[in-house]
């Protein structure tokens, strides 16, 4: 008996040992990438470690490219703009859907889900049309909008099933006492999901930092393209890729979300556990 269970122990380290190299692969490869030049990176067979490691790359990236910096720093002001703001939408939006319930309820939730179902390119032209409309195209503003419209429905699900879980008795004691609604919401119940309120952070964070089609429909002027669009429309070019270069910046893009989920792996983890149970 002892046997077999060291043997079933074996091949499940086995087995997530091969899974995990399979998802660092990538990673790996990238990293490496980053540090060839750009006729090693061309290379057939490809080297599996550079033959002759250099960091020009980085070199060139940080002292050289300074419209990267744009773009890094553009990709850091529309991922901070939109999550604050649907951190807020998701909170009021959130608690009013888990305390007011009315005949309609229902069937906004069921648009709520029903919004994720359709794929985000299937939207882009209306929302074009839109932004053209009321004049946000080609502006920060306009792309902080779109992409905050395409995370709202998910947030506020999300905020909804934390707000379920505390107590209402806690609201109805702040009632008696003579707080205000607003001050019951931001006083009493925020710092109870603060789990929750991470964890919607975070998602926004990363879905407005790796957001292409919104900012590749609705921005054109280089000086105000985020980090994706400006690596495809500078770097990548119709005959040759830079290789070595593209994985340069794909390491540095990547570093703030590393440190982002080095920090916070935990508690989105226990936010989006504790949101799916209601009690």
């Amino acid at each position: 008996m002892k046997q077999k269970k060291v043997g079933v122990s074996l091949l499940k380290y086995i087995t997530l040992s091969i899974i995990l190299l399979f998802l660092l692969y990538p990673i790996y490869w990238v990293l490496i990438t980053s540090f060839k030049t750009n006729m090693e990176a061309y290379k057939f067979p490809p080297s599996f470690i550079p033959i002759n490691p250099t960091i020009k790359s980085y070199f060139d990236l940080f002292l050289v490219n300074n419209y990267f910096f744009v773009y890094y720093m553009n990709n850091f002001i529309v991922s901070g703009l939109s999550a604050i703001i649907t951190i807020f939408l998701a909170i009021t939006s959130g608690y009013e859907l888990s305390r007011f319930h009315f005949k309609w309820n229902k069937w906004l939730i069921a648009a709520f889900l029903s919004a994720q179902m359709f794929p985000m390119i299937s939207r882009l032209i209306s929302l074009y049309s839109i932004m053209r409309n009321i004049h946000l195209i080609n502006t920060m503003f306009g792309l902080v909008l779109a992409i905050v419209a395409g995370m709202l429905p998910f947030s506020i699900m999300l905020m909804s099933s934390f707000f379920d879980s505390v107590p209402k008795a806690i609201e109805e004691a702040a009632k008696i006492d003579g707080a205000s609604r607003f001050e019951i919401l931001f006083k009493m119940v925020v710092p109870l999901v603060v789990p929750g309120i991470l964890a919607v952070g975070i998602y926004s964070f990363l879905v407005a930092w790796d957001d292409y089609l919104h900012a590749a429909t609705l921005i054109q002027t280089d000086s105000l393209r985020t980090l994706s669009i400006g690596i495809s429309m500078r770097y990548l070019g119709e005959l040759s890729y830079d290789w070595s270069m593209i994985n340069t910046i794909s390491i540095v893009g990547m570093l703030p979300m590393v440190v982002l989920f080095f920090f916070f792996q935990k508690y989105m983890i226990k936010g989006l556990v504790a949101g799916a149970v209601k009690g």
